[in-house]
């Protein structure tokens, strides 16, 4: 089987391994997005699909656009029986869907319909959700509104993070999709449709997402900080500045809606449903620590921000 590869972030990357693994199935190019510059010192850096690639001597290719003749030509080229799809990062147009004989698999990193979109893994931590999963579906022109070809469902942990989570689908989506394209090439799975009433979406995260607000519930802001943690990770302001909350740690105690103080060494804030303690912070310019640790060089006293924002 011929199988062209798309896809740019870590998720990705135990997919196209996974496909390098098979002796039957031969990666006959690998399509990523563009090197961007990273870091303070902006340096350019290549996607993590793209290193594994190279490492094998696959061909690689990074079109700005995959909506050019060019684009199109070049994937016609290498014959592909299918499109294997991973956190491409950019939308398919109808020419190449409907280049390869067997169409175009993605990896999804949710129970389809549930969220669609950019950030399914992370908003299902956060939403509080028992379980998540991996679908694998026949890509259409919709965003993640293709039939569904194989589902894989687990529980999401207590102390699961997004990062956590994000790792685990990764290395399940990849065993998915092997599972997928043998049962496509064999005939022995059917497309089912996606039942439209119960889709939702998962809009990208970006820093604002993380800001928390100390009126919601214990349980919820919880959900939140693992969620974001590792990425973009919640915050809150103290003193005018943001201040990063990696962890926490639900507590019994109630108090003032947003009241921060110092108990028995432990950094606490009370919630509108319960209270937090602050296990793993960092402040601005600062470096990554515990909450005990924290306050043995910053006194605390009074409330946090409930939700007017802090400076950058």
């Amino acid at each position: 089987m011929r199988i062209v590869f798309m896809g740019t972030p870590d998720f990705a990357v135990p997919c196209l391994r996974a496909l390098l693994a098979e002796p039957d199935f031969t990666v006959c190019g690998v399509f990523t997005q563009p090197d961007k510059p990273k870091g303070r010192k902006q340096i350019l850096t290549a996607p993590p699909v793209k290193e594994l690639a190279l490492e094998n001597g696959l061909p690689v290719y990074q079109p700005a656009t995959l909506r050019s003749e060019e684009a199109a030509q070049r994937i016609a080229d290498l014959k592909p029986d299918v499109i294997a799809v991973a956190a491409y990062g950019k939308i398919l147009p109808k020419a190449i869907l409907e280049l390869p004989p067997m169409g175009c698999v993605n990896v999804h990193g949710s129970l389809l319909p549930k969220y669609r979109g950019a950030a399914p893994i992370q908003w299902s931590v956060i939403n509080g959700d028992a379980v998540s999963g991996v679908t694998t579906m026949q890509m259409a022109e919709g965003m993640d509104t293709g039939d569904m070809l194989l589902r894989e469902e687990t529980k999401i942990r207590p102390e699961e993070t997004g990062g956590t989570l994000f790792d685990r689908l990764s290395e399940m989506g990849a065993r998915l999709l092997v599972r997928t394209l043998r049962g496509l090439a064999a005939g022995e799975i059917h497309p089912v449709p996606q039942p439209e009433a119960e889709a939702t979406y998962a809009p990208m995260l970006k820093k604002e997402t993380g800001e928390i607000h100390w009126e919601k519930s214990a349980r919820e802001i919880d959900c939140l900080v693992r969620g974001l943690n590792p990425w973009p990770v919640a915050w809150t302001a103290i003193d005018g500045k943001r201040l990063k909350v990696y962890r926490v740690c639900l507590r019994g105690e109630t108090g003032p809606c947003g009241k921060a103080e110092n108990k028995d060494g432990a950094f606490l804030v009370y919630c509108g449903d319960g209270a937090l303690e602050l296990a793993e912070i960092q402040a601005e310019n600062g470096k990554r620590m515990s909450g005990a640790d924290y306050l043995r060089g910053h006194p605390i006293s009074g409330m946090l921000s409930l939700g007017e924002g802090a400076a950058e």
